[in-house]
């Protein structure tokens, strides 16, 4: 990805990122907080891939917010696209290329919580990778052994929870578990989700998750609930539920992420 890196260091004018953040389906309202130094489509950035997911705006956007050096991708590539649990090593590693340090990760989830209906946001204290898959099967080097006992960084997460307190944002915590999708879950998948200790359930941000932990990165992450699990409501899932609900708890999310990184720059 060095064309990429070289390319977005030229246009990027000496602004050096400490945040990458990657926003899930109906969270690309925290761009318009953004003091904007570089927009730019993934199609025009070598290398990187397009996602044809509706929701997803497939761009890189790159500024300050609340101050702070920040660049964002604005969508996501998912597993079930291109049947690649690597479909994201790209640009992380071009992310890392570019100064970031620090990941947060988004995503809009189900909920198997009673106690956190659509509308929620959720920290990820922890996932089940139920899918099995790895984005680093085929990895040579001894890289490939990722510790995940602390995946998600404790630091990064008191400073979210301090954000949320001190915006007055209600912020739950929990396990999220990785389905590959694109299909949603059964309700009997639901109750073994629920049996098996998970919180929420979702297509995406494990296999980011892994490879923020490879690339060196400190990473945390956070659900949008759009949605009760198959089987806890009685109705059908869809994705248009998920693009409607995902902006209700998108913009609670973008109030604790902006107290978030203002507070916690160094």
């Amino acid at each position: 990805m060095n064309e990429a890196i070289d390319l977005l260091v030229e246009k990027l004018d000496g602004l050096v990122p400490r945040y990458g953040i990657v926003l899930g389906s109906g969270l690309g309202s925290l761009v318009d907080a953004v003091d904007v130094t570089l927009r730019i489509s993934y199609s025009k950035i070598p290398g990187f891939p397009v996602s044809a997911v509706t929701g997803h705006a497939g761009e890189l956007v790159a500024g300050r917010l609340n101050g702070v050096p920040i660049i964002m991708l604005s969508g996501r590539i998912h597993y079930y696209e291109k049947a690649d649990p690597q479909a994201m090593r790209g640009p992380l590693e071009v992310l890392k290329g570019l100064g970031v340090q620090r990941l947060i990760l988004t995503n809009s989830a189900g909920s198997l919580r009673e106690d956190m209906p659509p509308g929620s946001v959720m920290r990820l204290s922890d996932h089940i990778n139920f899918s099995g898959l790895n984005p680093l099967i085929g990895e040579e080097s001894d890289g490939r052994f990722v510790g995940l006992t602390n995946a998600y960084d404790s630091e990064l997460a008191a400073q979210m929870k301090a954000a949320a307190e001190k915006t007055g944002t209600p912020l739950s915590e929990g396990v999220y578990m990785w389905f590959s999708g694109p299909s949603f879950e059964t309700p009997a998948e639901i109750r073994m989700a629920r049996i098996m200790g998970a919180d929420a359930v979702g297509m995406s941000t494990v296999p980011e998750v892994i490879l923020g932990r490879f690339l060196g990165l400190r990473v945390i992450a956070a659900s949008v609930i759009t949605n009760f699990g198959a089987g806890m409501t009685g109705g059908e899932l869809s994705h248009q539920e998920t693009k409607d609900m995902a902006p209700i708890g998108g913009a609670r999310l973008a109030t604790i992420l902006k107290e978030m990184i203002a507070s916690g720059a160094v």
